[in-house]
Parts: C-alpha cells; sequence; structure tokens
C-alpha cells in the first residue's frame, strides 16, 4: 500500500523532490496551507498595480502631446510592466516547487481557475496575478463568502467580464449623460451564479440573472478612484434575487455583499464546489459519495475551505482512483523540475531565455498559455484536453531538452525512478529505463511517461 505521505504528494501537490519531506498525514497536509495564504517577495497586489497604472496614463498622456521624450518612456514603462509580468510567472513556479505539500499552490490554481480572469495587455495581465494576491491567497483556509466577495469585486474580475462600463439606466450619472449611459451588463451576474457559486444547472432564471446584474451596477473600477462603488452608477430601488430582496433607495456596496453572503452558502453552491474540487483532484467523474461529503462538510461548516482541504486530504478516493487524472501543463513543469531537485531560488535565477523557453513558451504549446484561459469557466478538466498530439509531443521534447538545460548535471536515471516516483513506476518502466541508451534517455523515458503525467 502506497504511503500517505506519497499519496498526498501525488495527489494533492505536485509530485516528489529529493530536497523535501512531504507532510505524513492528512491534519499536516491541511495545515500545510497556510503557507500559501501569505504573500511573498514579488507578489503584486492591485494597490501596487493602481499607482503603475496612473504612471500609464501620465507617461501616455505626455505621448499624444508629443512632449521630448515621451515616446522612449512609454515603452520603457511597457517593458517594465513586462518584466514583472514574468516575474510574478517565474514566481508562482517557484513558489509550487518550494510548496513541501504542494496543497497549498495548488489549491491556489485551484481557486484562481474557479475565479477566471485573463489578461489582454501588459496591466490586465498582471491585473491577473493580483487578484491572487488580494482574493485568493488570504482566503485559502477562511470562508468561501469572503473568497467570493474579494474576488468578485477585484478590479480584475470587473474589467474582464466588462463591468466597468455598466451602469444603471436610472441612475444618476445615465440621468445626467443619457447619450454615454452604458446601460446594464449581465456577465458578470451571469458567471457570479453559474461559474462561482450555485453552477449552471440550478434552480434559478433569467430574472435572478437581470436583478442581480442591476444589483452589481455600482460597481467598477478606475485607478483615480479609490472606491470600486460609485453610487451614481447604481440603479435605484430594490432587486430580488432568488426570492430574497436586496438593496433599497440607494445603492450600497453592503448590498453586493450581502447577495454575495447568501449566494456563498446556498446548497447548490456547497454541491457545485463540492464536484468541481473532486473532478479536480480526484477524477473527472468522481464517487458521488465523495462529492456528497465535501457538500456536507461545507454546508455544516456554513463554507469554511480549511475544513473543505481537511476532508479532501482525508479522502480514501485518493487512492481508490490513483492516476486517474492528467496533469496540466503547469503541473507537469512544476512536478518535473521538483523531481529534478529544482528549488525556488534556481528557478527565480534562471536567465530569461531559458524561462521563456523551457517554462513559459513550453506551457503554451502544451495548451495552456499563461493568463489566457478559454473562457470565463476556465481549463478544462478533462483528460483528452491535455492529451492532444501537440501537447503530448511537447512533454516528450521537454522530457528531453529541459532537464539538462535546467539542472546541467543529470541524475542517475535509476536513482530518479525511484526518487521521483516512490514504489509506483509500472513495470514496464522499471524494465526501461535501466535499458536506455544514456542517462538522458533513462530521465526523458521517466518524465515523458503515463507513470508521471498522471496522478
Amino acid at each position: 500500500m502506497l504511503p500517505y505521505d506519497h499519496l498526498a504528494a501525488f495527489r494533492l501537490g505536485y509530485g516528489l523532490s529529493p530536497h523535501l519531506t512531504p507532510p505524513a498525514d492528512p491534519q499536516a497536509v491541511a495545515a500545510s496551507v497556510q503557507a500559501s495564504t501569505s504573500l511573498a517577495p514579488g507578489d503584486v497586489t492591485q494597490d501596487q498595480l493602481r499607482d503603475w497604472q496612473i504612471e500609464g496614463q501620465e507617461l501616455n498622456r505626455n505621448r499624444r502631446k508629443e512632449m521630448p521624450g515621451a515616446d522612449e518612456a512609454f515603452r520603457a514603462h511597457r517593458q517594465q510592466m513586462n518584466g514583472i509580468f514574468r516575474g510574478t510567472i517565474v514566481q508562482r513556479f517557484a513558489r509550487a516547487v518550494d510548496d513541501s505539500s504542494g496543497f497549498g499552490e495548488r489549491l491556489v490554481w485551484f481557486w484562481a481557475d474557479h475565479f477566471t480572469v485573463a489578461g489582454r495587455n501588459h496591466y490586465t495581465n498582471l491585473m491577473t496575478e493580483a487578484l491572487i494576491s488580494d482574493a485568493i491567497r488570504p482566503h485559502l483556509t477562511g470562508r468561501f463568502a469572503q473568497m467570493m466577495f474579494a474576488a468578485e469585486t477585484h478590479p480584475a474580475m470587473l474589467t474582464y467580464l466588462d463591468q466597468t462600463r455598466a451602469m444603471g439606466p436610472n441612475s444618476i450619472q445615465a440621468r445626467r449623460n443619457p447619450d454615454r449611459a452604458g446601460g446594464l451588463n449581465e456577465n458578470l451576474a451571469r458567471e457570479m451564479i453559474e461559474l462561482h457559486s450555485l453552477g449552471a444547472g440550478a434552480d434559478y432564471d433569467q430574472q435572478d440573472i437581470e436583478q442581480l446584474a442591476e444589483l452589481l451596477t455600482g460597481l467598477t473600477y478606475s485607478p483615480r478612484q479609490p472606491s470600486i462603488f460609485q453610487r451614481q452608477r447604481a440603479e435605484p430601488g430594490a432587486e430580488t434575487v432568488l426570492g430574497t430582496s436586496y438593496g433599497g433607495r440607494k445603492g450600497s456596496l453592503d448590498d453586493i455583499r450581502a447577495v454575495i453572503d447568501d449566494l456563498a452558502v446556498h446548497p447548490a453552491t456547497a454541491a457545485h464546489l463540492a464536484r468541481k474540487m473532486a473532478v479536480h483532484f480526484v477524477a473527472d467523474d468522481p464517487p458521488q459519495a465523495l462529492v456528497d461529503r465535501l457538500a456536507g462538510v461545507f454546508a455544516e461548516t456554513g463554507g469554511d475551505l480549511g475544513a473543505m482541504n481537511l476532508a479532501l486530504a482525508e479522502a480514501p478516493e485518493l487512492a481508490t482512483h490513483f492516476r486517474v487524472k492528467m496533469r496540466q501543463p503547469f503541473e507537469f513543469l512544476v512536478a518535473g523540475m521538483r523531481s529534478l531537485g529544482m528549488d525556488g531560488a534556481q528557478i527565480r535565477d534562471l536567465p530569461p531565455r531559458k524561462v521563456g523557453l523551457h517554462l513559459i513558451q513550453s506551457m503554451a504549446i502544451m495548451g495552456q498559455p499563461w493568463a489566457s484561459p478559454p473562457g470565463p469557466d476556465g481549463w478544462p478538466e478533462a483528460a483528452e484536453s491535455w492529451a492532444s498530439p501537440q501537447g503530448l509531443a511537447m512533454r516528450i521534447n521537454w522530457a528531453l531538452a529541459a532537464p539538462a538545460a535546467l539542472v546541467g548535471r543529470l541524475p542517475d536515471a535509476r536513482r530518479f525512478l525511484h526518487s521521483c516516483l516512490g514504489d509506483t513506476a509500472s513495470e514496464t518502466l522499471a524494465w526501461a529505463v535501466p535499458r536506455a541508451e544514456s542517462q538522458a534517455d533513462g530521465v526523458a523515458l521517466i518524465l515523458a511517461s503515463a507513470d508521471f503525467n498522471r496522478r
């Protein structure tokens, strides 16, 4: 029987590292998540980004005025933003490689994908990382309602779903400027219900979406405005969502918090999140008993994510459904670097060319371009989504070329087989590795194997 520490490392984390000792029991695995709740040097917050955006606006204004040196200053600013964004990507890889259990950083990825946002330019690229710093990490072990409120009202979400253009048709601002009134935008309201809380099959209707969209009209973002809620844009009057009335004569951010608090603990939300977590960590078609247990924990604790983390770490289905999940490209790359003995400092010290070639470009060719999910529903979970000929070919190419480029001297392939996979290697792989023509071929066989690519 596979020891629990190895089981949890494969199923809940990013696999084994020769330099890290994984937690030995479910309680320790769940407790390890706390390390991922804090920020580290290089993590970007929206407060920082707001200042950079204001600086960029001023530089762009100077450029339009054709002031001397304005073009060069603006280009330098954009290059600086792109460099900071690349640094945040490196930081995400480094933190994942250094995470003793891997569970905390897996949860960061899971919840960031649940509250999907995507980048369109140098600022919105950085916003995707700011949302993680501001809304995801602080709440990994807290209440789901707190995470949901922080994510839904974050400038990254408001920008991604075009909420910044929304305006109540009867709002003060719309009445003052009828020709410039943006009108309602249902994007955020729809995703809040269909993707982020109740789920697409829950008991709600179009009227609930429209009423929620009216309630959200005061939400907007501008770098020079300190508040993300502007009452003059809000639709006046009360709105009814799922049979409950919110708001009144004057719009308020408290009204939005109230509806999110209710959506976050709805029974349909418990079922939706339980299934989504089981699909991501256990199986594409998870056992209903596991989903029911997770939903029960969520409901009984009022959406306590720390309790959910522990319930998942204790799940016997981690063992009974071993190696039925395909590692997504980010997981594959992190697991590969961990298994090769790399640590976060080595990743941060990689020259930009290697970061681009072996991390960012490789991940994109494998089908997962950074900060560019296909839609608001995030990255797909089904194994076949990650098994395209091009994606699998890139994994093989990475296994052949990246290890030597990243660590220089390769480990002995036979020892690497055990340090990488423990006692879980298949007979076929255990037979083939000692017969490889070179150490590089042996290491590549392991990293490209089904044993390594599934968890």
